[in-house]
């Protein structure tokens, strides 16, 4: 039989670490998953699901993740039967979490949490400049650019300005 998923969306909240009597790491977390379709005029909707990541994996999502980052997350369906305080019986679906990466670049999730003016700021003063020939950096005949309008699939296409 074959039990595994394979989910992309952004964390709802900071992941919670805790530990089990023998030490053991455990983290939990909700996920955010937009649906690939949507109803004609309609938007499209949203799931929420609840994730747990033991061991390295929970130490590892508890110290790089945060609410709002993208995360892909591999691992398998499991059916947890349980009890609420009024002694009825509750089923709950979650994902254990086999392994966890990053959906997006360190740099666009720093820059979704910062403010915009200061983040801003920063992006300008990062920017190198291409220069159109031998000429100091960023002079007024160059041309700024900055590492994030470059996608690896756009690499082939870059313009290049001579001999630099």
């Amino acid at each position: 039989m074959l039990n595994h998923i394979v989910l992309m969306g952004r964390l709802t909240r900071d992941p919670e670490l805790r530990r089990t009597g023998s030490g053991v790491a455990v983290a939990s977390f909700t996920l955010a998953v937009d649906r690939d379709y949507a109803a004609q005029g309609a938007e499209k909707e949203t799931d929420f699901v609840d994730i747990v990541a033991w061991r390295n994996t929970a130490e590892f999502v508890s110290k790089y993740f945060a609410k709002g980052r993208m995360a892909v997350v591999t691992g398998r369906l499991q059916i947890r039967n349980w009890q609420d305080k009024e002694g009825n019986k509750r089923r709950s679906a979650e994902i254990l979490a086999d392994s966890v990466y990053f959906g997006d670049s360190k740099r666009r999730a720093s820059i979704r949490s910062r403010s915009s003016r200061s983040r801003s700021r920063r992006i300008r003063r990062r920017r190198t400049c291409l220069p159109l020939r031998l000429i100091s950096p960023c002079s007024p005949t160059t041309i700024p650019s900055s590492r994030s309008n470059i996608f690896p699939q756009d690499q082939d296409r870059r313009i290049h300005y001579g001999n630099v």
